[in-house]
């Protein structure tokens, strides 16, 4: 018999968007984003979540598009999402996620600079 990861995935998806709708109320980094709340922004990243809990896990080409638009247009967001209790919520690892711009190959990352405890490498 054989597995399909495809629906696996899509329930993945599901239980973490349903998951970030109930805790948005909570997150506290709102104005980090801009005019865009930060539960869009965090779901606009939703190609990173395997690689944002798993440090050998491939970073998708969709995530690493997103993250590099979000690097461009608003740093702060990105951190502001990662800290968020939803990422915690979602499984995110944050010492992983951090790492997904490096793994991504993307130039100006802005290595060295601090979101929380953790360091951009």
């Amino acid at each position: 018999m054989a597995f399909s990861s495809k629906p696996c995935c899509l329930i993945v998806l599901f239980v973490f968007l349903v998951s970030f709708n109930a805790l948005v109320r909570d997150v506290g980094a709102a104005g980090e984003c801009g005019k865009t709340p930060i539960r869009s922004a965090a779901v606009s990243l939703s190609p990173c979540l395997g690689a944002a809990r798993n440090a050998g896990a491939k970073v998708p080409p969709a995530c690493c598009a997103k993250v590099g638009a979000m690097i461009r247009s608003s740093p702060r967001c990105l951190c502001a999402i990662l800290l968020s209790p939803l990422a915690k919520q979602s499984g995110i690892m944050p010492g992983v996620a951090i790492g997904i711009p490096k793994r991504c190959n993307i130039r100006n990352r802005q290595a060295g600079k601090k979101c929380g405890r953790y360091t951009v490498p």
